[in-house]
């Protein structure tokens, strides 16, 4: 089953608008609800990335898939795996933070998406600056 990209634009926006919409309600003191239950919509939609990543992965376990052919692609799979797995560190660590299940400094906190965000960078000059030699 494939989603057109208006259907995946569209996903992306509903899940968006309803963690906004309970963010905000949270930060109104409007809604006493744990900070778990407000992200939700990020983890579901999260967790739906990562089925989609790992379904993707494991279809080149299958037999008769040459592996020479898209071994740049299996590289790209793994770092989108990372970095899915860093945000979701960052944002459960977040959590525990605001609902002060622990007393770890924000600067730990953070780690993960620091770690996030030098990926995202390296790849980004990885792409840019990568000349193919034939």
């Amino acid at each position: 089953m494939r989603m057109s990209l208006a259907q995946r634009v569209l996903l992306t926006w509903l899940f968006t608008l309803l963690f906004l919409i309970m963010l905000v309600l949270k930060l109104d003191e409007k809604a006493p609800w744990n900070w778990f239950l407000i992200f939700i919509p990020v983890w579901i939609f999260d967790t739906i990335l990562l089925v989609m990543l790992i379904v993707k992965m494991a279809g080149r376990c299958k037999s008769g898939f040459d592996p020479r052919n898209g071994s740049q692609n299996i590289k790209k799979k793994a770092w989108y795996l990372i970095a899915m797995l860093l945000k979701l560190a960052f944002c459960l660590a977040l959590c525990a933070k605001l609902q002060q299940f622990t007393t770890m400094k924000l600067t730990y906190v953070f780690i993960p998406l620091w770690a996030l965000l030098i990926g995202g960078m390296v790849e980004l000059g990885y792409n840019i600056f990568y000349v193919r030699r034939d």
